[in-house]
């Protein structure tokens, strides 16, 4: 590269959207131990198949554990993460733990410390990311990160630089009042929308057609909070992760809501409870492959004009464009798509 041309395009381009992580599009939720196990090899497969990794793996802790067990449940994800060390294969491996309740907040026992302990306490270096169900306001993140990070400590790639990453789930009318504030918490890498715990919420209010792959995209309630929390998350950097759709074996009601939710929701990942589901959402959510090569031709147009505006195919282009266009080839390499030759430095290089 030239002195120029060494300058990167997310230093050029981006200014609050910098802090936004290019996360893999599809977060794969499994809680049962056996499914837990696959998930990790399906996982390692698309390694394999894309050449990235587009989809993260959350072991469920909150949903997952049976009533009663709930710290063996704990001790299996542990081991598991100690026996298949995900970070070692390029993969990404979150951790969804019970939500803080009172018990927490009083500092006695809980599920949420439990997990806390026993997963991270382990294998803290395995995780990519921590899942705060339930959260409410900002003082819950505040809470749970204060007692994460003193059994974190120091451990794997944690240091008072680098701290775990939290992703919060947005469940309630209550949390999405308050998303502006939390999206504005610097631990804070994600916003997902519970949809199914979000409608319960409102006592009937909302009919359950609100919570089908096509319904969810109707309803007013629910339409506005997915438009509350995707601004807020974009607001501040953040990543938005959408809601699952239940009917798992429709994969054609599947790609219409993953493709609605990215195109009109302003959504970048999305959540996965079957493996059929994985492709789906990472095809989806990919920019096809002339919107590639249109966006290679105009940042390349961009770099030798040195980020001034240019004129290309008669249309004039300036920062505005090329800020999109950049972060198109971005979604482009966390999806696995073949980028040119002559962009990829600025991929495995961070200047």
């Amino acid at each position: 590269m030239t002195a120029l041309r060494s300058l990167h395009p997310r230093d050029v381009l981006l200014g609050a959207q910098a802090a936004q992580v290019g996360l893999p599009v599809c977060d794969h939720y499994c809680g049962v131990f056996p499914r837990m196990v696959k998930s990790l090899e399906l996982q390692r497969t698309l390694i394999r198949e894309y050449g990235a990794c587009v989809m993260d793996v959350t072991l469920d802790c909150e949903d997952g554990a049976p009533i009663g067990f709930e710290l063996a449940h704990a001790h299996s994800i542990a081991e598991l993460l100690l026996t298949n060390k995900p970070s070692d294969a390029g993969a990404r491996v979150g951790v969804r733990v019970h939500a803080l309740d009172n018990s927490t907040l009083a500092g006695q026992s809980s599920h949420f410390k439990s997990d806390v302990d026993i997963i991270l306490g382990a294998a803290a270096s395995q995780v990519a990311f921590v899942m705060l169900p339930k959260v409410e306001c900002r003082a819950d993140v505040d809470t749970a990160c204060a007692l994460i990070d003193q059994v974190v400590g120091q451990q794997g790639p944690y240091s008072s630089n680098s701290l775990m990453p939290i992703h919060v789930l947005i469940e309630s009318p209550a949390a999405v009042a308050q998303v502006n504030a939390i999206a504005a918490h610097p631990r804070v890498q994600s916003l997902s929308f519970g949809l199914m715990d979000f409608v319960s919420a409102h006592g009937g209010a909302i009919p359950a057609s609100a919570m089908s792959a096509h319904g969810q995209f109707d309803h007013p309630l629910v339409v506005r909070a997915k438009l509350e929390i995707a601004n807020a998350a974009h607001a501040y950097g953040k990543v938005p992760s959408h809601c699952v759709v239940t009917e798992f074996k429709d994969s054609q009601a599947l790609s219409l809501a993953a493709t609605q939710a990215n195109q009109r929701f302003g959504y970048t990942r999305m959540w996965s409870i079957h493996p059929d589901q994985v492709r789906t959402i990472v095809a989806a959510f990919s920019p096809q492959l002339d919107e590639v090569a249109h966006a290679a031709q105009v940042i390349e147009a961009a770099l030798d004009a040195h980020w001034a505006p240019v004129s290309l195919n008669q249309q004039l282009h300036d920062r505005a464009s090329y800020r999109y266009f950049w972060q198109l080839l971005e979604r482009a390499h966390v999806t696995g798509v073949v980028l040119p030759e002559s962009l990829l430095p600025f991929f495995t290089v961070r200047h």
